[in-house]
């Protein structure tokens, strides 16, 4: 038990130490790509202020996590995870607007940036978003190896920024700053309206994952003495705690030991989905089922 606490603290840790990290650089980057009249620096600002509130919501996720379930909120606090990332997508979404707003005016009219400025940020996101990615790797847990790709994604932007700083002292060529900037703006956009999508969804109970309902429904057709499976519902916590709720029909008269037995092989069939919570109402076959058909 003191290991699973330990492990959780130092999760906690490393998380709240990158999210602090990302902060403080995506503030420089704002200053810097204002400094620089670089559009790309304020795009790859833009998704790092993205990252940083998804590092923000999962340290204070992780935090509040701990917290029990009680008579107000009996599912616990993980669906304010949900509300996070809607908050996110919004801000990302204004950030990705002004960019936008910056640089297309540019394209008829490129303004050279100061890529001395533009070369020292570039090395310097590079190595803030490696030493970040570097941390958050050491992690095991599912929350940690999320944060850890949009971290590496942020590293191979800077990496494109580091080379078009390294044309521009060579060429004159003050375009590619902001097809650069609208390009990472674009794929920010793309990403952030697939994830307000899905989040969505899962505000409105969406089944999580079509082939895992089904999968569900499936296992719990083929569990030995069950005749009818309906009013199956599946829905995310968080769109990682899965809820399911389904009535059960059995075709064999039901004794003590049989109703055990049949229980056990029904925890059996849906152990291996991992569900954070299920609610199984069992019915035999002459009964009505009170929710009607």
């Amino acid at each position: 038990m003191n290991e699973h606490a330990h492990d959780h603290n130092a999760s906690s840790r490393r998380i709240g130490l990158v999210f602090f990290l990302n902060l403080g650089f995506a503030i420089i980057e704002f200053a810097g790509g204002l400094l620089t009249n670089s559009t790309a620096i304020l795009a790859n600002a833009v998704h790092d202020l993205g990252d940083s509130l998804s590092l923000g919501g999962a340290w204070l996720l992780d935090r509040k996590g701990r917290k029990s379930a009680n008579s107000e909120f009996t599912y616990g606090y993980r669906r304010l995870t949900l509300f996070g990332a809607f908050i996110n997508s919004m801000v990302l979404i204004a950030g990705s607007v002004w960019v936008l707003s910056e640089a297309i005016p540019r394209l008829a009219d490129p303004v050279m940036p100061v890529t001395e400025g533009m070369f020292a940020l570039a090395i310097l996101g590079v190595s803030v978003n490696g030493v970040a990615a570097y941390r958050i790797s050491k992690g095991a847990t599912l929350n940690e190896k999320v944060l850890n790709w949009h971290l590496l994604e942020d590293v191979l932007g800077w990496l494109a920024v580091l080379v078009v700083s390294v044309i521009l002292q060579f060429a004159d060529w003050p375009i590619l700053d902001p097809i650069l900037s609208i390009g990472f703006t674009l794929f920010i956009l793309v990403n952030v309206l697939r994830n307000l999508w899905a989040t969505g969804k899962l505000f409105h109970q969406a089944v999580p994952d079509r082939t895992l309902h089904e999968r569900i429904h499936r296992s719990l057709l083929e569990t030995e003495g069950v005749s009818e499976v309906h009013h199956q519902h599946l829905w995310s916590l968080d769109g990682e705690h899965h809820v399911l709720t389904a009535h059960v029909q059995v075709d064999i008269d039901l004794n003590t030991s049989k109703y055990v037995a049949i229980k056990d092989a029904i925890s059996d069939a849906l152990r291996h989905f991992e569900l954070a919570h299920t609610t199984i109402e069992i019915e035999l076959a002459q009964e009505n089922c009170r929710d009607g058909e």
